[in-house]
């Protein structure tokens, strides 16, 4: 298996495996709405605003990860992880962890301070993100689990409280995707 960069070529099977793996665990609905949101990150995000990583194995994308910028009103530099996918096949082999662990490794080489994600804290806990209060750090939009958002920070020190509102990029302008 490859980590690599997402680069452009990629972009119909990276759409396609999300479209795939989020049908299959929570139904064709959800497949659409993600594939539209992927497409929608890849259309409309300016380049040094996401970070993509895939895992490729037999000339096949079989992992995808997003990273896209979240503005903080403490003017540290922070991205979003969001979305994941690893194809249905190849869930349980630790493929997610290399793979998030991979872009977590590159940010925090461009001197990256927080990364957020909004997801399963059992599983994301594997990769070093903790539970954050909004009391701490808000989320761009109001929470529908708000256990589910999760941060760390790259350099090991203690996140500090910040008052005002955080934005994330367009394509997760959209209440019901939080």
């Amino acid at each position: 298996m490859k980590l690599s960069e997402f680069i452009p070529s990629y972009s119909k099977d990276v759409v396609d495996l999300f479209v795939k793996v989020f049908s299959a665990s929570e139904g064709e609905d959800e497949g659409r709405i993600i594939g539209k949101l992927v497409s929608s990150l890849i259309e409309t995000t300016a380049t040094k605003d996401l970070m993509g990583f895939v895992a490729v194995y037999n000339n096949e994308v079989v992992g995808c990860i997003f990273f896209s910028r979240l503005l903080v009103p403490s003017n540290q530099t922070a991205f979003m992880l969001s979305p994941v996918a690893i194809a249905t096949n190849e869930q349980g082999k630790s493929i997610g962890q290399k793979i998030i662990n991979h872009g977590l490794n590159h940010l925090n080489s461009i001197n990256t301070d927080l990364v957020f994600t909004y997801g399963d804290p059992n599983y994301y806990s594997k990769v070093g993100f903790e539970p954050i209060s909004e009391n701490v750090v808000s989320a761009p939009f109001k929470l529908s689990q708000p256990e589910g958002w999760l941060a760390q920070s790259l350099d090991g020190s203690e996140i500090n409280p910040m008052q005002g509102s955080t934005k994330c990029v367009k394509a997760f302008n959209d209440q019901a995707l939080w």
